[in-house]
């Protein structure tokens, strides 16, 4: 027997799913006819331009160009997703920047902003502080561009508890156990959601780079600390607490220097961005403007032909495919994928990296996974926060009407 009070609530879920379905279909194909969208969702054509309509109206699908479908027939007006409404904030923390991405919902960058920071040993309420300030620039610079930050996502170094939204441990920070949700003036202004870093950069990844035809993957994300992010079936695998891909804290070197996290020897000593720069003989300036100008100066080293920078990206290239051997042989990914400052050296680091990975699982798997090189480098994560709100948008567009 039905219950009459609840039909309004089924039939609001009902639509809400539909309008889910019609928009996702429209970012999929765009542009696309009301006819072929029926055709797409199983929908009468009635029930489509309903939807459409509601789409329409918040902000999110416009008409455009005729478009013509089949040989046959009269072109129909081509549906699109709306560029210039509904947009996705990402904002990153890391050592020695912050980061804010504008992603519209076309999933074109329409903003973005790097800034210099010093943030090991900061005070937190500092570093959230700033951050705050930095989306507040962005959704300002996407209302002056006629867009509506629907939400904003954060990515953070480091062992998340994205439950109770607290930074569990980030021993390149410093932080232990320090809540993040309700940072200073962030909450207030817009819903947000915080994620690890390295999870958000293999999200970059699928959506922005290499996507698909990487199948299952390890994104590894260099920068001061070195995290990988572990896409599987097209999601990020995560672990039971959430701290899968933690490979920068895999022992490379048992008498190895002591590490911030509190054990020896871990890779990220050996292949880390400060471990190459002090390997090379560089000085390691904090801020050291960015990662792209600290890295910038070890790449015209190479470039030099530079014996000691050489010798220290080489070393960091063994010790990343011994651990990336192991995690080969535990994972089976179809690619490793080498992001944030891997990227730009990867011409002087992948060369010893596969040498040490041809000899390590090869043997089982009869050959070991591709190691491609990202197009993305250090912008892979808030690339891929902001593209997480934006795909939260088009999976749920009620959340606009």
């Amino acid at each position: 027997m039905t219950n009459s009070a609840n039909a309004p609530v089924r039939h609001a879920t009902m639509r809400e799913r539909n309008l889910a379905v019609v928009l996702e279909h429209v970012a999929r194909h765009q542009p696309v006819t009301r006819a072929r969208l029926a055709e797409l969702t199983g929908f009468t054509k009635t029930t489509v331009s309903n939807l459409v309509s509601l789409l329409e109206g918040a902000g999110l699908v416009r008409d455009g160009a005729p478009v013509r479908e089949g040989e046959r027939g009269r072109p129909g007006v081509g549906v699109s997703v709306h560029g210039d409404g509904a947009a996705g904030l990402g904002l990153e923390v890391n050592v020695d920047y912050l980061a804010a991405c504008v992603l519209d919902l076309a999933k074109q960058v329409r903003y973005r902003h790097v800034v210099s920071s010093d943030n090991r040993g900061r005070e937190p309420g500092a570093v959230l502080a700033a951050l705050s300030a930095l989306a507040g620039e962005a959704v300002a610079a996407a209302a002056g561009q006629g867009l509506t930050v629907a939400g904003a996502a954060v990515a953070l170094p480091g062992l998340l508890d994205r439950e109770n939204g607290v930074v569990r441990h980030a021993p390149n920070l410093g932080w232990t156990d320090v809540p993040v949700t309700g940072a200073p003036g962030l909450a207030a202004a817009l819903p947000a959601e915080y994620d690890n870093e390295a999870n958000l950069a293999a999200l970059g990844e699928l959506w922005f780079g290499g996507g698909a035809r990487f199948g299952d993957f390890v994104h590894v994300s260099g920068e001061i600390g070195i995290g990988a992010g572990i896409v599987v079936d097209g999601r990020v695998f995560r672990g039971a607490h959430g701290f899968a891909g933690e490979l920068g804290h895999l022992v490379a070197d048992p008498s190895g220097p002591a590490c911030s996290c509190g054990g020896r020897g871990c890779l990220e000593q050996i292949a880390g961005q400060e471990a190459m720069l002090r390997a090379a003989g560089l000085p390691v300036t904090r801020p050291a403007a960015g990662p792209e100008g600290s890295v910038g100066r070890l790449v015209e080293r190479l470039s030099a032909g530079d014996a000691a920078a050489l010798d220290a990206v080489a070393r960091a290239g063994r010790a990343l495919g011994g651990a990336l051997a192991s995690a080969v042989n535990l994972i089976d990914p179809d690619t490793i994928v080498l992001g944030g400052v891997f990227s730009p050296l990867a011409a002087w680091i992948r060369p010893p990296l596969e040498g040490v990975l041809a000899e390590g699982p090869g043997s089982l798997r009869r050959g070991v996974p591709p190691v491609e090189v990202s197009g993305l480098a250090e912008g892979a994560a808030v690339l891929g926060a902001a593209g997480l709100v934006v795909e939260r948008v088009i999976a749920d567009p009620a959340l606009l009407l």
